[in-house]
């Protein structure tokens, strides 16, 4: 038989590596195991690390017998999307940076080339170098779905922990008895912006506020933008059925409000978020009586 008629009888070496990766999936688990990015994660139990390895050696054989190595959305790398993932992100939670992860998930390949070289009785006979070269593909893709599927989650957390930071950044304080207030301190864009509105409206609702102080004494600069957030906070929180009152306008923010041409006068303002309070009690009946000295003296 000539060689061209052996190879034409011959599996494909993908269909191979399939066959080698299902038949051998519990030693490349137990390799894998002891690997550093199972290893890490799996820190309470060893079967949990096993049980992981098996997981992502069948997954790879899905691929693999669907011919498709190099493809980073072939359906059987879902799984390892699930698992492998999950691992990479826990690692990257705990300050691994991405080439370190990478070398991790690469040091996965040389365990399983070592068993698949095995099966052959000449490793370097051109079917085994074929086999040996599929299977290189597949854990060079195994790597990239990793690699993605970490950058993806931790383009999550950072998102997940902005949101976060934005709503401690913008707590909503019940004052008096129909009457809330929101400090803001710090830049604020669409996002923020957003933020504060909605919080401010489940507020209003919650607390049935008639009144709701928006104090930004702590914004160290208001542009165009800045302003028409607040607009347009101030007349939601009129449709909710409170009056909205803006204090804390500094001199240089009332300089550039004026020029920049922007009218604030539909906009009930107060200089300090005390005087905001203060007329806010005034509206509702609740007089302030100013410390006489005496009773300051008895403090």
């Amino acid at each position: 038989m000539s060689v061209s008629e052996e190879n034409a009888g011959r599996e494909p070496a993908a269909q191979q590596v399939s066959a080698f990766l299902e038949r051998r999936r519990e030693q490349i688990a137990q390799r894998w195991a002891d690997a550093a990015l199972f290893r890490t994660v799996f820190t309470v139990s060893r079967d949990e690390a096993v049980e992981a390895g098996r997981s992502v050696a069948a997954a790879l054989a899905a691929v693999s017998a669907a011919g498709r190595l190099d493809d980073i959305r072939a359906p059987g790398f879902d799984a390892v999307r699930d698992q492998l993932g999950r691992m990479a992100a826990s690692r990257a939670r705990r300050g691994v940076g991405a080439d370190e992860l990478a070398d991790e998930v690469a040091a996965l390949r040389e365990p399983v080339t070592e068993l698949l070289r095995a099966e052959f009785p000449d490793s370097y006979a051109p079917e085994a170098q074929e086999c040996v070269l599929a299977l290189t593909v597949l854990m060079g893709t195994l790597r990239l779905v990793v690699l993605e599927t970490t950058v993806s989650a931790g383009e999550e957390v950072i998102v997940r922990q902005r949101e976060q930071l934005n709503e401690v950044a913008t707590p909503v304080i019940k004052l008096w008895e129909s009457t809330v207030a929101v400090p803001l301190i710090g830049t604020l864009d669409s996002a923020r912006s957003q933020v504060v509105m909605e919080s401010l409206l489940d507020a209003i609702v919650t607390e049935r506020a008639r009144y709701a102080i928006l104090d930004i004494t702590g914004v160290p600069t208001v542009d165009s933008l800045v302003a028409q957030h607040l607009m347009k906070t101030v007349a939601a929180a009129r449709l909710m059925g409170a009056e909205c009152i803006v204090s804390g306008i500094r001199p240089a923010i009332a300089q550039t409000i004026v020029h920049l041409g922007i009218d604030l006068g539909t906009v009930l303002t107060r200089a300090s978020l005390a005087d905001a309070l203060a007329y806010a009690l005034s509206r509702q009946g609740v007089e302030i009586a100013p410390l006489r000295a005496a009773d300051a003296g008895a403090r």
